[in-house]
């Protein structure tokens, strides 16, 4: 992951440290490619949101192509996911697709490059063989003494490559401008809940994947069962117990299942109750006027009233 870089159409603002939706993109990509094997940033050090592997281009600045000369220094995998650091709408399943292009591209094909919704190469999106890579930078490097300051376009004339379209996967953000458009689409998304839990995750160091969906219906049984505040008070104490369980998705999904009969059960007894009162009963008086006896009551209610004292009342009973 190429993290270097001037930014000069920033002011000079560290981009890769910019947060759109709660997150640094440099963490939100990162995310999409959690599941590397290894994962080498070169760049100047910073937090991060899971361990990496640093490296520095040389000189410092040289631009791309000495940044993946540095970056591959690091690495002995057989094909290289090559990302810049400030692309905001990369997605996990756009990395396994462009990976799984690039194995079944064939023998010839040496990588496969993202273009956008304009059909143009985004060099800076693809999956590449390593070796065809190591052995064009080598050359480069001895044609021009030097990578720094090299065109990307340099590499990729170079080499034979495969095309995979995505509209927005390439968005990147090299203008306040484009971080502003960045973080507005965030949240007109159709996406914005999974954003927001996934900044939430990263925030309170959780790694957790959780059915969302269950979590929002017992926030609604909740709500409208019981009270609008039971809502967030409820999922909250799902998610203690459920840590005191031991946490993960089926301890989750067990809380979650015992809260939602709760919920229910709760909403049953108010409709009945509701009922009750409707139909002019009270909560243990039905309809109508009548009344639920015990047996003592009974047995004084069919005990005449005419003619009778106290006194015989207590005898008969």
């Amino acid at each position: 992951m190429l993290a270097g870089g001037a930014a000069r159409r920033l002011g000079g603002a560290d981009k890769p440290t910019l947060r759109v939706g709660g997150r640094t993109l440099l963490d939100r990509v990162l995310e999409a490619c959690a599941d590397a094997e290894e994962t080498v940033v070169v760049g100047p050090r910073r937090p991060t949101a899971r361990p990496v592997r640093w490296a520095r281009e040389e000189p410092p600045g040289g631009g791309p192509l000495a940044g993946l000369a540095a970056g591959l220094r690091q690495t002995a995998s057989a094909t290289t996911l090559v990302l810049s650091a400030d692309l905001p709408f990369l997605r996990a399943e756009t990395v396994r697709a462009l990976l799984a292009a690039a194995a079944t591209g064939g023998p010839y094909v040496e990588g496969v490059l993202l273009t956008d919704f304009d059909g143009r190469d985004q060099p800076l999106v693809a999956a590449y063989r390593t070796e065809p890579l190591r052995r064009e930078l080598a050359l480069l490097a001895a044609e021009h003494g030097s990578l720094a300051g090299l065109p990307l376009r340099l590499l990729t004339d170079e080499l034979t490559l495969g095309r995979f379209p995505h509209p927005t996967a390439s968005f990147d953000c090299d203008t306040w401008e484009d971080v502003a458009t960045a973080r507005a689409r965030i949240r007109d998304d159709g996406s914005v809940l999974d954003e927001w839990i996934s900044a939430a995750k990263a925030e309170l160091g959780i790694d957790l994947d959780v059915d969302t969906t269950a979590l929002l219906d017992l926030a609604r049984d909740a709500a409208h069962g019981v009270a609008r505040p039971a809502a967030p008070l409820t999922t909250f104490l799902v998610g203690y117990a459920a840590g005191r369980a031991g946490g993960g998705p089926e301890a989750v999904a067990e809380a979650t299942r015992k809260a939602v009969a709760l919920a229910q059960g709760w909403a049953a007894e108010a409709a009945a109750a509701e009922a009750a009162t409707a139909g002019g009963g009270t909560a243990g008086r039905p309809a109508g006027g009548g009344s639920v006896a015990g047996p003592a009551e009974a047995g004084a209610a069919a005990e005449p009233t005419s003619g009778g004292t106290a006194e015989k009342a207590d005898d008969a009973r």
